[in-house]
């Protein structure tokens, strides 16, 4: 608590990271208007006392939507991280177990993956599957596999020649068991870590992808859809890109800080 406290631009991140949640689950804490509701009357109104944000070209509240913006945001970069988490922990737990020829196939398609940008390989991957949210978390999961899987790979093997795993093995539990019971739990600990850092990258990805038109479609207040519609008005209404922009920006920034402090605090805690 007192490293927490000498760190404030870690307490920034995690109370930034406290109020989107609450926005996520609860937006009509922080809000009572209607994110959809249309007023002509009340068009590219700028910020001021009665729409902190500013209204959009349909009157639109942009607080409002920037408020219930974080909802749809969130579970598309934190569902695409999930998936990226739990398909790369079972692609590279496959690559170490499966013996050398596996090992090289497997590998292989990671390394010519890795290769590509990752959302240009989230784009071929939306060619394929079509738009929609779900679509694109399992885009975007795809691009950020290849790196999950050789990091689970490289813990893996190093795991499976422990101790522990090795006893498992004189006392007759098979593969399967020995890689889901004891492998796989202990090899997990810095894909997690590393998601916590990812999850910032991926947010980004899947504002992009919705900016794109591939993501949620209008008139969701997601935040990249909110981008796309005010990017032809920028020079007159200002407002319509910079608070949802704003709102991308900042979770990112706290995801970060977050994420790199538990990571350094798994490294020391691995090297102690």
């Amino acid at each position: 608590m007192r490293d927490r406290l000498r760190r404030p631009s870690l307490v920034l991140a995690w109370a930034a990271l406290a109020l989107l949640a609450l926005a996520a689950l609860f937006p009509g804490l922080f809000t009572g208007r209607s994110p959809i509701e249309v007023d002509a009357a009340l068009s590219l109104r700028p910020p001021g006392p009665d729409h902190w944000f500013g209204t959009d070209q349909l009157g639109r509240d942009q607080y409002a939507r920037v408020v219930h913006g974080a909802r749809p945001s969130l579970v598309i970069g934190l569902g695409a991280i999930l998936f990226a988490v739990a398909a790369g922990a079972l692609y590279g737990l496959a690559s170490a177990l499966l013996g050398r020829f596996a090992d090289r196939v497997l590998m292989g398609v990671a390394d010519i993956l890795l290769a590509l940008p990752q959302l240009l390989l989230a784009l071929v991957a939306l060619a394929v599957l079509g738009s929609g949210q779900v679509n694109v978390m399992i885009a975007i999961a795809l691009a950020f596999l290849p790196g999950y899987a050789r990091l689970m790979r490289a813990e893996a093997r190093v795991v499976r020649t422990s101790g522990y795993v090795e006893t498992s093995v004189t006392l007759g539990q098979g593969p399967v068991a020995r890689a889901f019971r004891h492998v796989l739990p202990n090899a997990l600990g810095p894909l997690l870590i590393l998601a916590s850092a990812g999850f910032g990258m991926s947010l980004i990805a899947a504002s992009a992808l919705s900016f794109l038109g591939f993501g949620a479609e209008p008139p969701s207040p997601e935040w990249g859809v909110m981008l796309a519609e005010g990017r032809a008005l920028l020079q007159s209404a200002w407002w319509l890109g910079v608070f949802p922009g704003a709102a991308i920006t900042l979770t990112v920034v706290a995801v970060t800080i977050a994420g790199r402090a538990a990571q350094a605090r798994f490294t020391r805690r691995t090297a102690g």
